[in-house]
């Protein structure tokens, strides 16, 4: 199962708007996902979930599960000052260790108001997954100017769409070698 995880506990946002939008593309591929919303992580889990704490937190526990336990994962990342948002770092952090993402495979939809459409971001976001061992498709989406690319719940502009079906189909036909 593909996990398509909303980088963002910020409630009813665009970046779950966008995770809907991704999850479309894969039931045409014809392939089976299911949507991991940060804002579902209880508001203290850095407190009552990480480090001597692990395990303590049964919502936390069924988040950590749920990603765990899929094949391949697709991260749907917001740009927040000039990076991913931190509570998507305190939730990779509270991951197992050794990380049970190794070798699997992802891929990554990066978000921005901006122009370079949260670049900067997966760069960081790809560090940290390359040192987890987690393989990245090469094909990283951007979509800048979400106000004028992203209108009720579709992306609008062509080429990003091309783009997006595109990685989409390599994530459903790498699944033949999960």
């Amino acid at each position: 199962m593909i996990t398509i995880v909303v980088g963002t506990n910020r409630k009813n946002s665009r970046t779950r708007e966008v995770a809907q939008y991704y999850q479309n593309l894969l039931r045409q591929e014809k392939v089976e996902s299911q949507i991991l919303d940060l804002s579902e992580l209880p508001d203290d889990f850095t407190t009552s979930a990480l480090y001597e704490n692990t395990g303590k937190n049964p919502v936390f526990n069924a988040l950590r599960t749920t990603v765990e336990r899929a094949d391949q994962y697709v991260f749907i990342v917001p740009e927040y000052n000039g990076s991913f948002p931190g509570v998507l770092k305190a939730f990779l952090d509270g991951l197992s260790y050794p990380s049970k993402l190794m070798h699997k495979q992802a891929a990554l939809v990066g978000l921005s108001d901006g122009i370079q459409g949260g670049a900067l971001a997966l760069s960081h976001l790809n560090d940290i997954f390359s040192y987890l061992g987690l393989n990245v498709l090469a094909q990283r989406v951007k979509i800048p100017l979400m106000k004028k690319n992203f209108q009720d719940g579709k992306v609008t502009d062509d080429f990003i769409n091309q783009l997006l079906r595109e990685q989409a189909g390599l994530l459903a036909r790498s699944r033949l070698f999960v």
